[in-house]
Parts: structure tokens; C-alpha cells; sequence
């Protein structure tokens, strides 16, 4: 009868591992907005799988892929700020995302899951696609890690030494694209980019290098998600917005318990 929890660990331990150092990225380079843009698309994503009868990861991952390049696209034309950008885009997809699935011809949608996660319900597929996504994830973040840093420290100054800026900027929002894509599940659409967030900016007061920030804020996601699954178990709360409350009291009792902003 455990067969469920067991399963939503294997899936929270999942995207937690991968929401480490991602979310350090956010955070070094103030990119939660973005992610924002991204968890409001992925429930258009929901609705253009319903319509077309897709597998919901495949469809949530094409529309943040294609937000993502949107993004891109705009960014490199100039018209807008980013932020003016990230606000059109975020607010339209949802926008668009909750009326298309009203609109769905005898569809069944349980809203409270798709905004706050159904962790719950997750099958040994989904798991395993999970798993194999974060995987892909860790694998290119290793590879692009110097790089990444590098535009992160000084933009202007890795650009001066030969690296590739726009080519590990493009990389590091379709990567964020796809975590959020797997995340959804977990905590939400409106809950992502806090468990992104949070264990980044909790991980932040222990490290002295970041690959100690990227690694530790795995650990306190981890701890986020057993604390959040407990409390959900014994309270009977949801379960998306306990993993996040977790977070919230791990990051409150570090900046308590230190006295000094993290």
C-alpha cells in the first residue's frame, strides 16, 4: 500500500537533485522571473496535449522549449526590456493555457493538481522519464559548467576571453525549460520556481565555492521534499505546497539561526 510514496520520493528526489545547482543559476544570474514565464507556459503545455492526445510531459516540454526561444528571439531583436518580455509571455500563456482547457470537449482537469502538484499520482514511467531528463540535465550542466560561471562572475569579460556567451545563455534557459517541464508534477505550476529558489538561496550562507551552493541546495530540496511528503502524510495537506513550505522554514531557521542575510 506504500507502493504511491515510494514513488513520489523516487520523483521528488528526482527533481530535487537537478533543482540544486539550477536553481543557483537562477539565483547567481536573476533569472526566477524566467522561470515564472516557464511554469505558467507549461500548463499551455497541458492543454496542447489534451487537444492533440500527447503525453503531457512531451507537450509541456515543446511549449517551454518554444517560450524559451521566444524569448530569445526577443531578446536579440531589442524592441523590449526582458522583463517587459517575461511579463507578455507569462501572463498570455496562462491566460491561454486556462482557457484552452475549458474550452477541451469533454475533458476532466483537475486544476488543483495542475497548480499545485500531484506528486501522488506518479507512475513508474513518469519516474522514470524523470529520472532520465535529470540525468540529461546533470550530464550538460557538467559539461557547460565553466562556461556558465564564467558568463556569471562578468559577462563582458568571458565574452573578452573567447567564450561563447549567447551560445550558454540559449543553453541554460532550454535546460531550465526542461527542469521545469519535470517539475511540474511536483509542486505545480505556480509553486516551481519557489523550489527552484529556495534551497539555493538557503544553500547560499554554507558555501564557499559554487559547486558547494549547487550541491547543498540539492540536499536541502531533498530534505524539502521528505519533510513536505511527511507533514502531507500526517497533516493531510497538500503535497506540492508542504515540499515548498519545507523549504521556506529550512531557509527561515538558517537566516534566524545565523543572523545575517543568505
Amino acid at each position: 500500500m506504500y507502493d504511491f510514496l515510494y514513488l513520489a520520493l523516487l520523483a521528488g528526489f528526482g527533481v530535487a537533485i537537478v533543482a540544486g545547482p539550477m536553481g543557483s543559476l537562477v539565483a547567481w544570474q536573476r533569472m526566477a522571473y524566467f522561470g515564472e514565464t516557464l511554469a505558467h507556459g507549461a500548463l499551455l503545455g497541458i492543454a496542447l496535449g489534451m487537444w492533440l492526445a500527447w503525453s503531457n510531459s512531451l507537450a509541456v516540454i515543446l511549449v517551454c522549449l518554444l517560450i524559451a526561444a521566444l524569448l530569445i528571439a526577443f531578446e536579440r531583436q531589442k524592441l523590449l526590456a526582458t522583463d517587459t518580455v517575461l511579463g507578455i509571455l507569462s501572463h498570455s500563456s496562462l491566460a491561454l493555457g486556462l482557457i484552452a482547457l475549458t474550452l477541451i470537449p469533454g475533458a476532466r482537469t483537475d486544476m488543483e493538481a495542475l497548480l499545485f502538484g500531484d506528486i501522488l499520482t506518479v507512475t513508474v514511467a513518469e519516474v522514470a522519464v524523470v529520472w532520465l531528463m535529470a540525468f540529461g540535465v546533470l550530464i550538460a550542466l557538467w559539461r557547460l559548467w565553466p562556461g556558465l560561471l564564467a558568463i556569471t562572475v562578468h559577462e563582458d569579460l568571458a565574452r573578452v576571453e573567447g567564450v561563447a556567451v549567447d551560445r550558454f545563455k540559449i543553453m541554460l534557459k532550454l535546460l531550465l525549460a526542461l527542469v521545469v517541464a519535470i517539475s511540474m508534477k511536483v509542486v505545480g505550476v505556480l509553486l516551481i520556481t519557489a523550489l527552484l529558489i529556495i534551497p539555493a538561496a538557503t544553500a547560499r550562507h554554507f558555501a564557499k565555492t559554487p559547486e558547494q551552493m549547487a550541491a547543498l541546495a540539492s540536499v536541502v530540496a531533498i530534505l524539502a521534499v521528505c519533510t513536505g511528503l511527511a507533514a502531507s502524510w500526517w497533516v493531510n495537506t497538500p503535497v506540492g505546497p508542504s515540499i515548498v513550505v519545507s523549504g521556506s522554514l529550512f531557509f527561515i531557521v538558517v537566516f534566524l539561526g545565523f543572523g545575517r542575510q543568505v
